[in-house]
């Protein structure tokens, strides 16, 4: 695999032609997730970004309902096309309900429009153009399937279908699937010729279930990982009472493991997220962690894990513990 850096971040040759930096942007906080986000620290989240070097950038039309599309689309287009790397999704379309719209229970942000599932061709279609239209570009570079787990059929009869047309025409670079589970990703990189998966929280150090099927066929086929999830919704960056664990409260057995974990950390001298965040991009599958950032604090923290010191005698202590998964490659072969 190519390798080079691009500021402090390192770049990647592995979706494809497509070269990509090894940290990327994941938009949803900037959609509101949990908590809202004002223009301007959105604004500015993604101008740090950008200035640390991050070069990819993942969206999508259910965060935020349009509204992480719009913002991260306002700022790339004042820079060159050519320059960096974008992923949006298909799945969902943006419609507005009749009457007032119900609360949403993850983003806040006042938006009107509500999502709803078409995983037909057309529908992908639409959704393409309409995401296109809100992020003010001509095309995007990664088009990703978005949580088709109740509509498998679908997803391979229509919004697949719709996706290799779109990759045999040159208007994307790379398709496949975003998902919070990996047995679904297995059975489509075994049908279906795709180039990447974005796989949300399934591979952590709470959770390394990607390491028994998925990996290995994507290693086999070449294909490449973008991971997110990585503080499996917070409780990796801030374990305690109240932590989000898949975006729901966390029960008791997996806050004391975090805690165990942060415990261990502690003792090393070193931070959970970094930890957590090195773990990660340990593996060879894995081609960019996709961070999410609510402002430019959080970005730069996120960056600065990367390269936080994480002594060899705490991945020692970890794999005797036998708190990870032990198929799990460590840091520097511990």
């Amino acid at each position: 695999m190519k390798r080079s850096r691009l500021g402090s971040i390192e770049v990647t040759s592995r979706l494809g032609s497509i070269e990509v930096t090894s940290i990327g942007l994941g938009t949803a906080p900037l959609g509101g997730l949990f908590t809202s986000v004002s223009n301007a620290d959105a604004e500015a989240t993604i101008e740090r970004a950008w200035s640390l070097g991050v070069r990819f950038f993942d969206t999508a039309p259910l965060y935020g309902f349009g509204l992480a599309e719009r913002r991260l689309g306002a700022f790339l287009r004042r820079q060159p096309r050519e320059s960096y790397v974008i992923s949006t999704k298909v799945g969902r379309l943006l419609r507005a309900p009749d009457g007032a719209a119900a609360e949403d229970d993850y983003y806040k942000n006042g938006q009107r429009e509500r999502p709803v599932f078409d995983f037909s061709h057309d529908g992908v279609m639409r959704s393409v153009e309409e995401s296109l239209n809100r992020l003010g570009l001509d095309r995007v570079d990664v088009l990703l399937v978005h949580d088709p787990d109740d509509h498998y059929d679908d997803a391979v009869a229509g919004a697949f279908r719709a996706l290799e047309r779109l990759r045999a025409d040159g208007t994307v670079k790379a398709i496949g699937a975003g998902m919070n589970q990996s047995e679904m990703l297995v059975r489509f990189a075994e049908t279906v010729p795709v180039d990447c998966f974005l796989l949300a929280g399934r591979y952590t150090l709470l959770d390394q279930g990607a390491l028994d099927a998925l990996f290995p066929v994507c290693q086999s086929k070449n294909i490449g990982i973008l991971l997110g999830g990585i503080y499996n919704s917070g409780i990796l960056a801030n374990p305690g009472t109240g932590a989000k664990f898949n975006y729901q409260d966390a029960d008791a057995a997996l806050v004391a493991r975090a805690l165990e974990l942060d415990g261990l950390c502690r003792k090393h001298g070193t931070e959970l997220k970094a930890a957590a965040l090195q773990f990660c991009m340990a593996h060879p599958a894995v081609t960019v962690a996709v961070m999410g950032a609510r402002n430019a604090g959080e970005v730069a923290d996120n960056i600065a894990m990367s390269g936080t010191a994480v002594p060899q005698a705490f991945w020692q202590e970890l794999r005797a513990r036998k708190l990870v998964d032990a198929r799990a490659p460590l840091p520097g072969g511990a």
